[in-house]
């Protein structure tokens, strides 16, 4: 399939080609190592989260990864995050949703492109009205990748919080509405959650703290419940971020 432009106009085609795109596993191993080896996160885990995380892919289940977002580079601290913990086994198996304007730089789509992207087109940047069908559609495909056994990594509270690095935004309901679709289209996901800090200097991007909590397998049915689950949890994986700081 052609790779076409990441164009608001063409949103049909962009989703066309993403529910089908498949990444370099190996090239994505090596890119995960890389980042892996040049932010190095100290990371630590909820008690017991290791052998949840471990047990769930091993069953072959999805996990939605919900993250708080502080900087621009926190994708890369992810990923190196997932090198180091049992989340390496699902790279080159893992979407991640990602702003459209990333993708229109050809040698940057790669890179998000190699990382699993999918982009999203917010309402911030082209109006509420013009990204309504967009939304609906990244939402539709972000479930559909779920059922079919890739896991998905989030940013829920949809921009950079620069405001109080402490206390999470407003998780907005696209989490939940994924993880909703997710479960009517036959997928049973956990919900993983990751707290980022970097300490009292945003900008050390290079020491960042990040807490992995433990699986929530017992989650809500409605959207909006799920997006409070979310919230909740990934408050307290950044309280915890903070504090090993």
């Amino acid at each position: 399939m052609l790779r076409p432009d990441v164009a608001l106009d063409d949103q049909q085609g962009v989703y066309d080609f993403y529910l089908e795109h498949r990444q370099n596993r190996p090239l994505a191993k090596l890119a995960y190592a890389a980042l892996s080896a040049r932010y190095r996160p100290r990371v630590s885990f909820a008690p017991g989260a290791v052998e949840s995380i471990r047990a769930l892919l091993s069953d072959g289940t999805s996990l939605i990864i919900a993250a708080n977002h502080l900087t621009d580079s926190d994708q890369y601290i992810l990923a190196a995050t997932a090198w180091q913990t049992p989340l390496r086994s699902v790279i080159g198996r893992t979407r991640v949703l990602a702003k459209d304007e990333l993708f229109r730089d050809p040698r940057l789509r790669r890179r998000i492109d190699l990382m699993g992207g999918i982009p999203v087109f917010r309402s911030k940047n082209h109006g509420l009205r013009a990204v309504a069908d967009a939304g609906r559609r990244m939402m539709e495909i972000s479930a559909e990748r779920v059922r079919r056994g890739d896991s998905l990594a989030i940013f829920p509270e949809g921009t950079c919080n620069t405001e109080d690095p402490a206390r999470v935004q407003h998780v907005n309901s696209g989490i939940g509405h994924i993880t909703s679709r997710a479960g009517k289209l036959g997928a049973t996901p956990a919900l993983l959650h990751l707290g980022i800090s970097y300490g009292p200097d945003a900008a050390t991007v290079k020491s960042a703290s990040v807490h992995v909590g433990h699986p929530v397998t017992d989650l809500p049915a409605k959207p909006m419940e799920i997006a409070r689950t979310v919230q909740q949890h990934l408050q307290g994986a950044v309280d915890e971020a903070r504090r090993r700081y």
